[in-house]
C-alpha cells in the first residue's frame, strides 16, 4: 500500500510538473506572439442610435444618440498630483512597483470584496488601461489571459509615467467625459490642472461606477459618491499621499458640483425618451457580457436600442395636449404640467407618452412623475371587492358624511348625499362615501386593495430601484382606509398600464420600454420577453370594465364620448390638506390601448382651483385623453369590450343586500329604455325600472373642490335633484341580469351621526 502511495505521488509530481511546463510555455509563446496595437488605431468609441418602434415592432426611425467621445488629452505635467495619487491610492496602490500585474492585489480583492467592504478592483492601472485601448468589455478567461500579456509587454516598453499619463487621459468618468481634463470642465467646470483635493478624491470615486457615482443621478447616487469618496481619501491617507487631517477634513463634505450640460440634440421630448431609456439600459442585462449595461457601453459602444415608442403614439400625445391645454401666458409649461402616457394592453409596451415641458428647459418628466391619484384608484377597490364576493349590484352607503370616529369622516363632493347605491353606481358617480363602506366590509379592505393595484401594474411603496415600473414605487400607497380614495402619488405610465391589465382580461404585463439591443454588428444583445399573469378572473375584469365604461356614458367622464367608440376609463381629482385641487385626471382604455392623463401646477401640488378654468377630471384631463386617443385610434376598427357577467358571490360582510325594485307607473313610449345599455355617442344612463333619470351635467368650478384628502372628494357632477338624498337606487339591468340571494340586512347608514372634524383624515392621507 505505502509502495503504491510512493508510486501515485511521484506520478501525480511529474503529471504537474508537465503541465506546469506547458502552461509556462504555452504563456511564453503567447508572450511573444501577441504584439501591442495601436492605440491610435484602436481607441475609439462608437455612437449608440436609439430608434422608435415601426408598426411590426422592428426597428424604425432615429429618436437620438448618445454622446459621442468627449476627450480632450493633455501632457503629465499639467496634471495635478492629487488626481494622480488618488487614482493610484485607490485603484492599484502597488502601480509603481508592480510589473503591470498585481497577484498580491487580485488576492486581497478577493477577500475585501468578500467581507463586504467598499468594492476594490483585482486589475492594476496598467491592465485597465490596456482593456480600453486593446480589448473589448467581454468577460472572459481568453481576455484576461491576453489583458495580462499585454500589460507585461506594456510595462517594458513605456514608463510608468507614460501609462499614467494615458491611463487618465482615456479612463471614462462619467458625463460622456473621456479623460481627466473633460472630465474636470464636465463635474466642476474647470482645466484638470485646478482640481483641489476634493475634486480629484471625487473623479478618482466615479472611475469604478460613473453612473452610479454621478451625484446627479439623484439621492441613492449621491450617497454612494459619498461611501466611495471617503475610502478613496483613507486611502490616501494609508499610502501617505495625505496626512490624517487633510483626509478628515476634506472627508467632511463633497465639493460643488456643476450641473451637465444639455445636448440641444434633447430638444423637445426627444430628451425625455432619450433619458428614459438610457436609465432603463443600466437595469438590462447584456446578454454577451452577462452583466448590465454600463454607461460606457451606451455612451461609446455602438449600442443600436429599439424601444416601444412610436411616432404615432408619441405625436398623438404632443398633439392631443396642445389642441386641449388651456391657452394664456399664465397655463404656460413653466406652470400648467400635464402628463400623458400610452400602455398597449396585453404587452405592457409604452406606446407613447408627454412628458411636459422642453427638456432643454426642463428635465422633470411629467409621464414618469405623476400627481397624486385621487378617484383613479377605485377600479383596483372594485377588482378587489369582487374577488372577495361582492358584486356589482350590492349596495353602499352613499349619504354624507361617513363617520367613523368622533376624530374622522369621509365625504361625498359637496357633501351630496345619495342613498344607498351599488357598486355600479358608486363607480359610475365617484361615490367616495361608498367606496369606504366597501373598504370596510372587505377582509382586510386596506390591504387587499393595495395588494390588488400591485398585482395590476401599480408599484408598491417601497419598490426596488431596478424593479418593474416607471417609476419602481409608488410614494403613499398604503393600507390605510381611504386608500381608494387616492392619496397615493402615482405616474401615468404606471396608471395606465394599471387599467391596461383590466383591458386585457385580468392579465397583467410590465410595463416596458426597450424591445431590442443589438451591438453595431447586428449581434442581439438584449430582447424583452412579455410575461403576463393573472390578477383576476376574465369575468371580474369584464365587470370592472363595464363599471368604467358606465362613467364614460353617463358618469363623470362623458367627455370621452366624443371619442366614437366604445371606451371606458375613471376620472380622478385630488386635494391636500387645505382643500385645495392638486391634480386632476382621466385614465381610460379602448380594447387596443389605454391612456392615462394627469393636470399639475408648480412642483406637483400646486392649486388648480380658482386658477384652472375647470379643475375636474372630467374636464381637461378627459378632454386631452380623448384628443390624444382620437389620433391613436386612426385607422383601426372600432372594437367592443365582452359583456357584463356579474359575477356573484358571498360577500364577506352582511348589510349589502342590492336594492328592491321600487313599484314603477308605466312609462311614456317614448321614454322606454333600451335592455342593453348602447355604445351611442349620447350621454344616457344604465336603464332603471323608475322614470328614465336625467344624465349627469358636466362638473363646473361651482362645486366643491374634489379629491383624496379632503376627506371626501368624488369627481362626480352634481346630480339632478341637488340636496335631496336619493332612495336605495339601482340598476335595473344588474338585477335583471344577476338577482340577488339571501343575505341578511343590516343597517350600515352612519350619516344620522353629528359632522365632527376631519384633522384625522388629514393626518392620514398626507
Amino acid at each position: 500500500m505505502r509502495r503504491r502511495l510512493i508510486f501515485a505521488a511521484k506520478w501525480g509530481t511529474l503529471v504537474g510538473l508537465v503541465l506546469t511546463l506547458v502552461a509556462v510555455g504555452g504563456f511564453i509563446y503567447l508572450y511573444r506572439a501577441t504584439d501591442i496595437p495601436d492605440p491610435n488605431d484602436e481607441f475609439e468609441t462608437q455612437t449608440s442610435f436609439v430608434y422608435y418602434s415601426d408598426d411590426e415592432g422592428e426597428q424604425g426611425a432615429e429618436i437620438g444618440k448618445y454622446a459621442v467621445q468627449n476627450r480632450e488629452s493633455i501632457a503629465y505635467s499639467e496634471m495635478p498630483d492629487a488626481i494622480k495619487e488618488a487614482v493610484v491610492a485607490a485603484e492599484n496602490r502597488s502601480f509603481w512597483t508592480d510589473k503591470g500585474i498585481d497577484p498580491k492585489g487580485i488576492v486581497r480583492a478577493f477577500f475585501n470584496n468578500a467581507a463586504g467592504n467598499a468594492q476594490q478592483g483585482a486589475s492594476t492601472i496598467t491592465q485597465q488601461y490596456v482593456k480600453i485601448l486593446y480589448l473589448t468589455q467581454e468577460r472572459s478567461y481568453t481576455r484576461k489571459v491576453k489583458e495580462a500579456i499585454l500589460s507585461l509587454k506594456l510595462v517594458r516598453q513605456q514608463s510608468k509615467q507614460q501609462i499614467l499619463e494615458g491611463y487618465l487621459n482615456t479612463i471614462y468618468f462619467g458625463r460622456g467625459a473621456y479623460g481627466v481634463q473633460a472630465a474636470a470642465k464636465a463635474f466642476f467646470d474647470k482645466p484638470a490642472a485646478d482640481l483641489n483635493l476634493r475634486e480629484s478624491a471625487v473623479l478618482a470615486s466615479v472611475i469604478n461606477n460613473p453612473s452610479r457615482f454621478d451625484p446627479d443621478n439623484g439621492k441613492d447616487a449621491r450617497l454612494a459618491l459619498k461611501e466611495r469618496y471617503r475610502f478613496v481619501l483613507s486611502s490616501m491617507v494609508e499610502v501617505g499621499s495625505i496626512d490624517a487631517d487633510e483626509g478628515d477634513k476634506a472627508a467632511k463634505r463633497l465639493p460643488k458640483f456643476n450641473t451637465p450640460e444639455v445636448d440641444d440634440a434633447y430638444g423637445g421630448q426627444n430628451g425625455h425618451m432619450l433619458t428614459m431609456v438610457k436609465n432603463e439600459l443600466v437595469k438590462l442585462t447584456n446578454e454577451k457580457t452577462g452583466e448590465p449595461f454600463t454607461e460606457e457601453e451606451i455612451n461609446g459602444g455602438g449600442l443600436r436600442v429599439t424601444t416601444t415608442f412610436t411616432e404615432k403614439a408619441m405625436t398623438a400625445a404632443a398633439q392631443g395636449v396642445a389642441e386641449q391645454r388651456p391657452e394664456g401666458k399664465e397655463f404656460g409649461d413653466r406652470n400648467l404640467h400635464v402628463g400623458v402616457a400610452s400602455v398597449e394592453p396585453g404587452t405592457g409596451a409604452v406606446r407613447g407618452f408627454y412628458g411636459g415641458q422642453d427638456f432643454l428647459k426642463s428635465q422633470i418628466n411629467w409621464a414618469v412623475a405623476g400627481g397624486q391619484a385621487g378617484s383613479s384608484l377605485k377600479p383596483f377597490a372594485v377588482a378587489a371587492g369582487i374577488k372577495q364576493g361582492f358584486e356589482l349590484k350590492d349596495t353602499f352607503e352613499g349619504n354624507s358624511p361617513l363617520v367613523i370616529s368622533p376624530t374622522l369622516d369621509f365625504e361625498n363632493q359637496g357633501n351630496q348625499d345619495y342613498g344607498r347605491v351599488s357598486l355600479l353606481k358608486a363607480t359610475e358617480d365617484s361615490v367616495n362615501t361608498a367606496f369606504i363602506d366597501l373598504t370596510m366590509g372587505m377582509n382586510n379592505g386596506p390591504e387587499a386593495i393595495v395588494k390588488q393595484a400591485n398585482l395590476m401594474g401599480i408599484p408598491s411603496k417601497n419598490g426596488k430601484s431596478d424593479g418593474p415600473g416607471f417609476p419602481s414605487s409608488t410614494p403613499g400607497l398604503e393600507p390605510q382606509l381611504g386608500v381608494a380614495l387616492g392619496s397615493a402619488t402615482v405616474s401615468p405610465i404606471n396608471m395606465a398600464n394599471g387599467y391596461a391589465t383590466i383591458a386585457n382580461g385580468g392579465r397583467a404585463a410590465q410595463a416596458y420600454i426597450i424591445e431590442r439591443v443589438t451591438d453595431a454588428g447586428g449581434e442581439e444583445l438584449y430582447s424583452h420577453q412579455v410575461q403576463d399573469k393573472s390578477t383576476m378572473s376574465e369575468d371580474i375584469a369584464s365587470d370592472v370594465s363595464y363599471a368604467l365604461q358606465q362613467v364614460v356614458k353617463s358618469g363623470s367622464g362623458t367627455a370621452a364620448l366624443a371619442l366614437g367608440r366604445p371606451a371606458a376609463g375613471k376620472t380622478g381629482t385630488s386635494t391636500n390638506g387645505l382643500g385645495d385641487v392638486v391634480s386632476a385626471w382621466f385614465t381610460g382604455y379602448t380594447p387596443q390601448l389605454a391612456t392615462s392623463v394627469v393636470y399639475v401646477r408648480g412642483k406637483g401640488v400646486g392649486k388648480l382651483d380658482g386658477w384652472l378654468p375647470s379643475f375636474f377630471g372630467g374636464a381637461y384631463p378627459a378632454r386631452t385623453w380623448t384628443a390624444v386617443m382620437e389620433r391613436d385610434m386612426e385607422g383601426l376598427e372600432s372594437e367592443s369590450f365582452p359583456p357584463p357577467a356579474y359575477v356573484t358571490g358571498d360577500a364577506p360582510t352582511s348589510g349589502h343586500d342590492p336594492a328592491p325594485p321600487k313599484p314603477t307607473k308605466t312609462p311614456k313610449p317614448t321614454e322606454t329604455p333600451s335592455e342593453t345599455p348602447s355604445e351611442s355617442s349620447s350621454p344616457t344612463k344604465t336603464p332603471k325600472p323608475s322614470p328614465t333619470p336625467t344624465a349627469e351635467p358636466t362638473p363646473t368650478d361651482t362645486s366643491q373642490p374634489c379629491g383624496i384628502l379632503q376627506p371626501c372628494p368624488s369627481d362626480s357632477a352634481t346630480p339632478t335633484q341637488s340636496g335631496t338624498p336619493t332612495s336605495q337606487p339601482s340598476d335595473s339591468a344588474s338585477q335583471a341580469a344577476s338577482p340577488g340571494g339571501n343575505r341578511q340586512t343590516s343597517v350600515s347608514a352612519r350619516s344620522a351621526q353629528p359632522l365632527v372634524t376631519r384633522s384625522s383624515w388629514w393626518m392620514l392621507v398626507w
